[in-house]
């Protein structure tokens, strides 16, 4: 009987060499660094900076309508797909919510079930000109971002804020519940089912499939139009939930929220390890994404060399890019790396 020289690789070092694992890593170093680096003690000898509970806990609340944005994002990466208008929904399901409530005299209730249903519409709109026109994702999805935030204007003629919202509602995103900020656990919830979708379903297999290769998936019999579909409505849904948690947490509506979201959940899709081609990437690996880009934007705003420049969000944004440009990069490495070991094969043999 012959015997195999290849051992099994322990379980604990596939783990510990798992992308996401390392991204971990990366999270806590970079947590550590902004400790030590972004908190102070003032005059009073209190603890001020990065390191307070206080900042830990507005960095969960201020990430949580990015880290819905990302997740729902992930599945409609991993199709092969891309959602530019996600940030633009988030601002114009914002606005509707505001004049279901204050214009239409609904309930809170009954506005937050309208305006999922005009996120669950605006996904399909999307879905049906990408699955029936069979038109590229970046093309749709860059009309519709200007198409939402067009009529986010229209509506308030670029002026009119809703607010004065009742408390109960601004519980969802000012205050804590069991702990941790309100909005935190809506939003772990959702995450929490995405995973489910993606991960332990047949739905989220195929969608990997259809990643990998569309007409593969096809010709394997399987609804390739109506999973597409339905990633992009998912994705609109979630876009309308994030809507009602933004303004929940600034107790306002207004036609510009939501501006620059989707490139931050675009990141910490990308950054989490899933491949902006399709085929590749988990939820989980997202998240700590999301956790990565949320450290960095409010750790930055703690640094003292940051804060004498006032410049905190203008080196969020650049960081921000540089990171996506780096994880683009990162990932199209294997395939470049690949083709040129080909290319030197076949010259070699020539």
């Amino acid at each position: 009987m012959a015997i195999s020289n290849h051992t099994a690789v322990p379980h604990w070092r596939k783990f510990l060499f798992r992308y996401e694992t390392l991204l971990l890593l990366v999270l806590v170093a970079e947590w550590l660094f902004f400790y030590y680096a972004g908190t102070t003690t003032n005059r009073r000898g209190v603890v001020v900076g990065f390191g307070t509970i206080d900042r830990q806990f507005d960095i969960l609340r201020h990430s949580c309508e990015i880290g819905l944005l990302a997740v729902a994002l992930t599945p409609v990466i991993l199709t092969g797909g891309i959602d530019l208008s996600v940030g633009s929904l988030l601002g114009l399901c914002a606005i509707l919510f505001g004049k279901f409530w204050h214009d239409g005299g609904l309930s809170i209730q009954a506005a937050i079930l309208l305006t999922l249903a005009v996120g669950a519409v605006a996904g399909g709109l999307n879905a049906a000109l990408i699955t029936a026109l069979r038109l590229p994702p970046l093309i749709v999805t860059l009309g519709t971002y200007s198409l939402f935030r067009g009529l986010a204007e229209a509506i308030t003629q670029g002026a009119v804020t809703y607010a004065d919202f009742p408390s109960s509602f601004l519980f969802l995103g000012q205050e804590r519940w069991g702990g941790l900020p309100t909005q935190a656990w809506g939003s772990l919830a959702v995450a929490f089912a995405i995973w489910l979708l993606v991960h332990r379903t047949t739905f989220g297999r195929s969608l990997r499939a259809i990643g990998f290769s569309p007409d593969g998936a096809r010709y394997a019999g399987l609804p390739v139009n109506r999973r597409i579909a339905l990633v992009y409505i998912i994705a609109g849904v979630v876009a309308a939930f994030a809507a009602i948690i933004y303004t929940a947490r600034l107790g306002q509506a207004k036609a510009d929220a939501g501006t620059g979201y989707e490139l931050f959940a675009i990141t910490a899709v990308v950054l989490g390890g899933t491949s902006i081609f399709g085929g590749t990437g988990t939820v989980h690996g997202t998240m700590i994404g999301v956790a990565a880009i949320a450290v960095l934007k409010n750790g930055l705003a703690c640094l003292p060399a940051v804060m004498r420049l006032n410049a905190a969000e203008e080196m969020s944004g650049l960081l921000t890019g540089a990171l996506l440009l780096a994880a683009l990069t990162a990932g199209a490495l294997p395939k470049i790396i690949s083709d040129l070991r080909g290319r030197f094969h076949v010259r070699a043999k020539a």
